[in-house]
């Protein structure tokens, strides 16, 4: 029973919910493009933080690791969306 109820579900459910909240986002034509793609990737970015800590299991390891990869996350994120933004310009 725990494991249909657990965190792993859970987390789960919500990369799912967020990725068809974020197609339909998008297919609804609700935003521009470059807002809607600004967002998305965002989204992206929530859904592989919760990967990693949750089933990469990097929420249990040593405090040095989960900062290497949150800013791994925040970094490169960063990069991506600046990238995304300067060519826009």
């Amino acid at each position: 029973m725990g494991l249909w109820l657990g965190t792993p579900t859970l987390v789960w459910a919500v990369l799912m919910l967020a990725t068809c909240a974020s197609t339909w986002w998008l297919k609804s034509g609700a935003a521009t493009s470059m807002l809607a793609t600004a967002a998305i990737l965002v989204i992206a970015a929530v859904k592989v933080r919760l990967v990693i800590i949750h089933f990469m299991e990097l929420g249990d390891a040593p405090l040095k690791w989960r900062i290497f990869f949150e800013l791994w996350v925040i970094v490169f994120s960063g990069v991506i969306l600046a990238g995304f933004w300067l060519s826009a310009h």
